[in-house]
């Protein structure tokens, strides 16, 4: 018998969902990061526990289920085929977690979807053909992230104890926190981009000009990749993620009567893939 599987994979977790041919969900799971690049063998064992959790008092095994997998990393192809080799499934699809957030938020209508988490990717659907750009990884890019704004916040720390950057109140606060510039470095040492995302959520809640400063550049770099795949002025857009309702809030302005909620989550995207392309 078969059944489906989605699986939405990020840099802080993972979900899992088994539904029947018919699209009706039966069980659901969470497991931790599931990054394929950053960290390949915790994000394979993350996907495992968080699909065994969802196959519980289902009546599936896994060997029976059509899956998708939307997963950060994906966009990178060796990582991908890396990983669809090692997996269980009667068949698996593992795609850009940006693929399975556009399908859930738009379905097949045109738009513009930025998702906006640990790392970040943009998204737009025309016509039924889906671009993609950025989702290169916290490294290199991910700009406007929580990562990259954590990093960022840490960084500017450095810059105003040596004087290089006004020391403001939320620096100072920061500093005191972790104790010494000394600990800042030996925390970016071995940081994550998890670790560094935990400090993003605190620019949003002050008016301290650091984050103001901060939050100003990712919200240049947000509409850079909006306007690059935005196939005229009124198409729409869709923000998710955790710090997308965030930048949505900050960028309603600029992009008015364009905003739309979702219509779904990237759960409900992998399902409606898996669903597609489960054999007759």
């Amino acid at each position: 018998m078969s059944f489906l599987l989605g699986v939405d994979g990020g840099g802080t977790g993972c979900r899992a969902a088994v539904a029947d041919v018919s699209g009706r969900r039966l069980g659901e799971g969470q497991g931790g990061s599931a990054n394929i690049v950053t960290d390949p063998e915790t994000a394979r064992a993350n996907i495992l526990a968080a699909v065994d959790q969802a196959l519980a008092g289902t009546g599936a095994r896994m060997e029976d289920l059509h899956a998708v997998l939307g997963l950060a990393g994906a966009n990178l192809p060796v990582y991908a085929e890396r990983l669809a080799r090692t997996l269980p499934f009667a068949s698996v699809s593992i795609r850009s977690d940006a693929v399975i957030s556009l399908k859930g938020a738009i379905g097949d209508a045109d738009g513009v979807v930025a998702t906006i988490g640990t790392g970040s990717v943009f998204a737009s659907q025309s016509a039924g053909q889906v671009t993609q750009i950025g989702g290169w990884g916290f490294q290199l890019g991910d700009e406007a992230s929580g990562a990259w704004l954590g990093r960022a916040l840490l960084s500017r720390a450095l810059h105003a104890r040596d004087g290089l950057a006004e020391m403001t109140p939320l620096l100072a606060a920061l500093t005191t926190e972790i104790g010494s510039p000394e600990a800042l470095v030996e925390f970016a040492r071995t940081a994550t981009p998890a670790d560094y995302a935990r400090h993003a959520p605190r620019l949003f809640e002050t008016r301290d000009p650091a984050a103001a400063a901060i939050l100003a550049e990712a919200d240049l770099w947000i509409a850079r990749a909006i306007d690059r795949l935005a196939t005229g002025p009124a198409t729409p857009v869709t923000f998710l993620g955790g710090l997308g309702p965030g930048f949505a809030r900050r960028l309603e302005t600029r992009y008015r009567n364009r905003i739309h909620p979702a219509l779904g989550n990237a759960l409900d995207g992998a399902l409606l893939l898996a669903r597609q392309g489960v054999p007759a």
